[in-house]
């Protein structure tokens, strides 16, 4: 009995044994499989990032100039030849600026041809479609000036360039509303938000802006520093732009009719501000500013029609507020940005052109040309918002 005992005894701890192993060897085997799976398997990729801001606002303006120029094209096709002469031209006008400009704002990949990446049927259908779609001359110019109004706000924070770019183009769009509005005999209501249209004094001499001056470093100094190296000399070119239109205005108004005398009586006065706050926000960043001078040389071309020759002046100083507005920042940004509207205003007024994107020199030649439309079976083009 005893020897049976232990022969049975071993024979059970032998079969443990052997349960135990197989055990083993079968989550060994399990959590080889389980393994070789999670690896196999690929990760669900990581969704991408979502681009910069002054992209995200250089796409938007984009999509609204492709819109806009598509309602454009149906209100000018539907006119015909039945829409008065100022209308028709002003409609023209309007295409063509439009055209221009989402030429000016092209995304490299639509500008590359690359669909894959950016189309411009899918940016127009994803702005923004909460507003109704323009179908009157009113609600186009409506419109129009919404979208300039849009582009100047995303201006004040986007980077350098994308900035310049947004500023110009909102900018020329306000202008081309109310143009448009002026020659249809409608009036715009005004914006809900007040954005840089109206000059303010942000750069008005204060006493720590004095204090700030005086603590200046010495011009090498200056010249070494690497912030703000190329602000100075923008902020010199607009202040030396200054002291000569105001000298122009003060020898235009002795021979200006007396129709052309009181705007030009005007705009000197907002010269005279454009000066002052330009010579405080050169010395609150340390900058050269250029001495007044008691006169200026005027051609013989401007004393012969000073109206057109103050037109020139003017659109000659708004490639230099465009630096402001590309290299400046904050409140030095915002009072660009009002100047920078401003002189295309007063460009306008005496009949020079301030161009399609005011602020910039662009060779039209040079940019891409649009790509063709993409057929989709949804709403058309014109069915996009025309503002956002």
């Amino acid at each position: 009995m005893t020897t049976w005992s232990v022969v049975k005894d071993d024979t059970q701890e032998t079969g443990r044994r052997r349960r135990y192993f197989q055990y083993a060897v079968f989550g060994l085997a399990t959590l080889l499989v389980v393994s070789l799976g999670l690896v196999l398997i690929p990760r669900e990729p990581s969704p991408p990032a979502a681009p910069p801001f002054s992209e995200q606002a250089r796409a938007s303006a984009f999509a609204d100039s492709l819109s806009l120029r598509a309602v454009g094209l149906d209100l000018d096709g539907a006119a015909g030849a039945t829409a008065p002469a100022p209308l028709a031209a002003a409609l023209a006008r309007v295409v063509t600026l439009l055209t221009v400009q989402a030429q000016a704002l092209m995304l490299p990949a639509v500008a590359s041809g690359n669909r894959a990446q950016t189309d411009p049927a899918t940016e127009a259908a994803t702005a923004l479609a909460s507003v109704t779609p323009p179908s009157t001359t009113a609600d186009f110019a409506a419109a129009l000036q919404a979208s300039g109004a849009q582009r100047l706000q995303d201006a004040e924070t986007a980077d350098g360039g994308v900035a310049r770019l947004l500023a110009g183009t909102g900018t020329a769009q306000l202008l081309a509303a109310e143009e448009l509005a002026w020659a249809a005999g409608i009036a715009l209501a005004p914006l809900p938000v007040a954005g840089p249209s109206s000059l303010a004094s942000p750069a008005a001499p204060t006493p720590a802006t004095a204090s700030a001056a005086a603590s200046c470093p010495s011009e090498a100094a200056v010249a070494d520093a690497s912030t703000g190296a190329d602000l100075g000399p923008a902020i010199a070119s607009a202040v030396a732009g200054e002291l000569e239109l105001v000298y122009a205005y003060q020898a235009a108004l002795t021979r200006l009719n007396s129709g052309s005398a009181a705007p030009a009586t005007k705009f000197l006065a907002q010269h005279v501000t454009l000066r002052n706050e330009a010579e405080a926000i050169g010395r609150s960043h340390c900058a050269a500013v250029p001495l007044r001078q008691p006169g200026y040389a005027l051609s013989q071309v401007f004393l012969a029609d000073p109206a057109a020759g103050l037109g020139t002046l003017e659109a000659g100083i708004l490639p230099v507020f465009g630096d402001l507005v590309s290299l400046s920042e904050g409140r030095d940004r915002e009072w660009a940005l009002s100047a920078l509207e401003s002189a295309a205003r007063r460009t306008a007024h005496w009949g020079a052109s301030p161009g399609p994107v005011p602020g910039m020199v662009l060779d039209e030649a040079l940019l891409p040309p649009l790509p063709e439309p993409v057929s989709t079976p949804g709403p058309s083009a014109t069915s996009a918002h025309g503002n956002s």
